[in-house]
């Protein structure tokens, strides 16, 4: 299984409505996608303009070929992409260890 972890940081005093639009977004187009398992999302306490989205892959090309080359991707940013201060840092990540 593959980790996307997605640093998004948002324009001030957006919060609420992109609260409301990223849940939208991962619940109707990305829960989806082939190779989906899951997801998780952070917001930020002390930044309250930043999030970590985090979702769960079966493979790396479930989500850099499958997803990103989609007409899903751009239906995907269209909901959450205007809230934006500055393209989202995306890495990705395999197990190691876990309890």
């Amino acid at each position: 299984m593959i980790l996307e972890l997605a640093d998004i940081r948002i324009q001030p005093g957006k919060q609420e409505a992109f609260d409301a639009a990223i849940l939208h977004g991962v619940q109707t187009v990305i829960s989806r996608a082939k190779g989906f398992c899951g997801y998780k999302i952070n917001k930020g306490i002390e930044s309250p303009e930043r999030y970590l989205l985090m979702i769960f892959w079966e493979t790396l090309e479930n989500h850099t070929v499958d997803f990103r080359e989609s007409p899903a991707f751009q239906e995907w940013r269209s909901i959450v992409g205007p809230f934006f201060s500055a393209p989202p840092q995306v890495e990705h990540f395999e197990l190691l260890s876990k309890s």
